[in-house]
């Protein structure tokens, strides 16, 4: 048995959920992994894992064992790393979760540049306005925007991301175009919902200050393109950060208002496991995210940007 592999196995099943997500996970027969955790337990002694028709869970040995095994993964992967070519062109399968905005409009688009850099880096990217639970769903890494973060993961911040108010002209027509606050009162947005219910209204820097509003509104909506849809809807106003909105604005789409009284920024973060610290794969991910954010022009922002 080799003792590695089958750690490796265990900390995906346990990552993962099931047998056959880690199987798949790690591109192995599903018997060749039940028969290595068999291995396993036998080797040990103990039982690790609790199997039922619906669910797999963690023996208490099982839940002592897995911490013990991540340190000792991380830690020969970056041993290998510093006595392999690997230090310097990292191979294997790398998971990042990213907001569906910019992944499609940004990130994406510019991932050319990183993966002619480490052309032996498998990506598998989600697109997710939803908390991801990287341990649970096998995540490296997130990219999150807004400062609720996980104090249980290793934050790295990017970029503060530029945000914009706007409408849509049929709206401004209707409702005519705000000048300052005091014509918000007469004026209706729309509503953003997170997906753990957090509900979002207007937010806008006062004196150094933020200061938020909240309007009237007819539609509240739980993801960013369903947002940015019923703002051209005519719905009301929105805040969204500006490389969301670019093309609308550009196009006529959308208008922005209030440009004086901007709404704060929004930060941008680079987030994944303590255990993951020192995962080759992932470092120059993040390093490359850092490179991207800091370039003119990257798409993030408006003419300028502010680098964290």
């Amino acid at each position: 048995m080799d003792r590695f592999n089958a750690m490796r196995v265990f900390t995906r099943i346990v990552e993962l959920g099931g047998f056959a997500k880690a199987a798949d996970s790690l591109q192995l027969p599903r018997a060749s992994v039940t028969i290595l955790i068999k291995q396993l337990e036998g080797h040990l002694g103990v039982q690790l894992l609790q199997r039922t028709t619906r669910q797999i869970s963690l023996t208490l040995d099982g839940a002592a064992y897995y911490p013990r095994c991540v340190r000792l993964l991380a830690d020969l992967e970056e041993t290998e790393a510093v006595f392999s070519a690997a230090r310097h062109n990292p191979k294997g399968l790398l998971r990042v979760d990213m907001p569906a905005g910019g992944g499609r409009l940004v990130v994406i688009p510019a991932l050319p540049q990183f993966t002619a850099r480490y052309p032996l880096i498998e990506l598998e990217i989600g697109l997710n306005d939803r908390p991801v639970d990287l341990i649970r769903e096998g995540v490296d890494c997130v990219l999150r925007g807004g400062s609720s973060l996980d104090d249980s993961l290793v934050a790295r911040p990017l970029v503060m991301l530029d945000q914009v108010t706007c409408a849509s002209p049929d709206y401004l027509q209707r409702q005519g175009t705000p000048r300052c606050l005091a014509d918000l009162p007469e004026h209706q947005m729309v509503e953003y919902v997170s997906s753990s219910g957090k509900r979002f209204g207007l937010e806008f820097v006062v004196d150094g200050q933020v200061q938020p509003i909240n309007l009237p509104k007819h539609v509240s909506v739980n993801s960013a393109d369903g947002y940015l849809a019923a703002c051209e809807a005519g719905y009301g106003l929105v805040q969204t950060p500006y490389y969301h909105v670019a093309r609308q604005l550009k196009e006529g789409r959308l208008i922005e208002v209030l440009r004086e009284e901007p709404p704060p920024g929004m930060p941008l973060t680079a987030l994944y496991p303590p255990h993951r610290q020192l995962s080759r794969r992932v470092r120059v991910f993040v390093d490359w995210m850092v490179e991207l954010c800091a370039q003119p022009g990257n798409g993030f922002s408006r003419e300028t940007q502010t680098v964290l």
